[in-house]
């Protein structure tokens, strides 16, 4: 259960949100675009960010530069 400690662990990098333009999903209620956001954790398809609601959310990575 890693990712019950992502919170305390220190920021990998930050990223930048290009678009919240989400062809399935609704993501334009915790994530704005324009905003940099602390990434806590990365797998090959997903980033895992400290989104608006200050939790920690996975999302796909085309949403990010």
């Amino acid at each position: 259960m890693i990712h019950t400690n992502w919170t305390e662990k220190p920021t990998l990098r930050t990223v930048t949100c290009k678009h919240t333009d989400a062809a399935k999903f609704l993501v334009s209620n915790v994530l704005t675009a324009g905003k940099t956001y602390e990434v806590k954790n990365e797998t090959e398809e997903f980033i895992f960010v400290v989104d608006n609601t200050g939790k920690i959310g996975g999302y796909y990575k085309d949403y990010f530069e």
